[in-house]
């Protein structure tokens, strides 16, 4: 078992990485601050948890386009985003947040079972022109988390002992 430090932990950011990060450049402009801001949506209303659980998955370009169908048609990124779905294609979103492959994560039991925001790994979505890392996601910041929330912080539990 680890000795506690007594400093305050202030959360780990790796040295590789200052954050906030730029946003990446994206295939298509979307405006959270838009659409989630100004028009309502909430996250859940585009991002769905895979079958699993686990990741939270980009709208399906059909449900973008029930609005698109008719507001903004005349906009290139709108008809950019229409050849998508006529050719049944994904858009290929480049991802901000992302876990490593050897950590067990799942949206679903943060949000739906814990009651846990997206916000409060996210930042502030709806206040966003455009997404950017914002807020650290790595392990200590995590076992922060955990901590003041009383959850679990057993290493086995994001990672797989065998």
């Amino acid at each position: 078992m680890w000795a506690q430090s007594s400093r305050p932990q202030t959360g780990y950011v790796s040295p590789l990485e200052t954050l906030p990060l730029p946003p990446p450049e994206q295939p298509i402009p979307y405006s959270h601050k838009l659409h989630a801001g100004k028009l309502g949506l909430k996250c859940a209303d585009c991002h769905q948890p895979d079958r699993d659980g686990f990741m939270m998955e980009y709208p399906r370009e059909e449900k973008c386009m029930a609005c698109h169908a008719a507001i903004k048609t005349e906009s290139p990124h709108i008809q950019k985003l229409a050849e998508f779905a006529k050719a049944g294609e994904s858009i290929p979103w480049a991802p901000i947040y992302r876990v490593p492959d050897y950590v067990w994560f799942a949206h679903e039991t943060h949000t739906t079972d814990a009651g846990i925001s997206c916000e409060q790994c996210h930042g502030p979505v709806a206040e966003r022109e455009q997404l950017f890392k914002e807020k650290p996601i790595g392990m200590v910041a995590c076992m922060n988390c955990h901590t003041k929330h009383k959850a679990a912080n057993d290493c086995n539990l994001c990672h797989d002992p065998g």
